[in-house]
């Protein structure tokens, strides 16, 4: 257990890393991490001036996966903000462990919240309909991000790797075997960046407005409807089908060039992915219960459309 002198001398040393004669003024935790631990730091110049950052450090999961993830996110994010994308500007990467026990980033810090219960649903899913576009639209090659893993390649491993327990209070025998009938003849729009995890909980806002989408470790390369299916499910579980439905339709008039036909197989991708998984969640028996039923009836209008493929 690192007591706390110690844990400030070790910021210290990030705060040196940013600027050579900068003395660390601030640091806190920040919740709400799941992957990976964040640290809010501020940093004081000699002049006086004060820099304010986020130290990001992976957990154990996102490092088995890639021990690279620090320098790759760092990467991803600028070529995202060269690209006018509204991420947090990255700053500074380390994967020495010299300080921390591991890998991290640092990011700017920016001002705003996550908002899981908006007073106006349906305007708040379309600015989350008009973002992820955006994320979308950006053109970039796959050399440039050679690192990023294949969603294809990722969930046809899934399906090819049922665990012995199947979750069937989710349907997942139901969805792994609609999925495998149909997935190797469903039609792929080019592919392209993908959040990997792009729901509210990751978007920051400030004065009704998107300043940022967070937690890029999930980024892959793939379909575009794979973050669509992923985000309808997030939404109809936080804000209800109006908001899900709102946030499609801004969505599809914004990218209105992609194939919409397999959006029924991208939602079962995103029905499975709790599975096994959801009750150990934390939730509120109440919350719980409603996103079960939520995620019955999402089930059930994705296998009533796949027919659309």
């Amino acid at each position: 257990m690192i007591n706390q002198k110690h844990e400030r001398a070790l910021y210290a040393q990030i705060a040196r890393k940013l600027n050579p004669e900068g003395e660390l003024r601030e640091y806190r935790a920040l919740t709400g991490g799941v992957s990976a631990s964040t640290t809010y730091i501020e940093v004081a110049a000699r002049d006086g001036a004060i820099s304010r950052y986020v130290v990001r450090q992976h957990g154990e999961a996102d490092l088995r996966r890639d021990a690279d993830i620090a320098r790759h996110e760092f990467e991803l994010l600028q070529l995202l903000k060269q690209h006018g994308v509204s991420v947090a500007q990255p700053v500074y990467y380390d994967q020495s462990s010299a300080i921390l026990s591991g890998p991290y980033i640092v990011a700017a810090y920016l001002e705003g919240s996550a908002e899981l219960q908006p007073k106006q649903a349906v305007p708040y899913a379309g600015q989350l309909g008009s973002q992820l576009a955006a994320i979308h639209r950006v053109a970039v090659s796959r050399s440039e991000l050679p690192f990023l893993a294949d969603m294809y390649d990722v969930m046809a491993n899934k399906l090819r790797s049922a665990p012995e327990q199947l979750d069937d209070s989710l349907s997942e025998g139901i969805i792994r075997e609609a999925l495998l009938q149909g997935w190797p003849n469903m039609h792929r729009n080019e592919d392209g960046i993908l959040h990997g995890d792009y729901w509210p909980g990751n978007v920051l806002w400030k004065d009704g407005s998107i300043a940022a989408v967070l937690d890029w470790e999930d980024a892959a390369w793939g379909d575009p409807l794979s973050d669509v299916g992923n985000a309808r499910l997030e939404l109809l579980w936080v804000c209800g089908e109006e908001a899900m439905e709102a946030f499609t339709r801004q969505y599809q008039t914004e990218m209105p060039h992609l194939a919409y036909g397999g959006l029924s197989y991208w939602d079962l991708c995103a029905a499975l992915r709790p599975a096994s998984r959801l009750s150990s969640w934390g939730l509120e028996p109440e919350v719980e219960r409603i996103m079960r039923e939520r995620h019955a009836g999402f089930v059930n209008r994705a296998l009533a459309n796949r027919h659309n493929v």
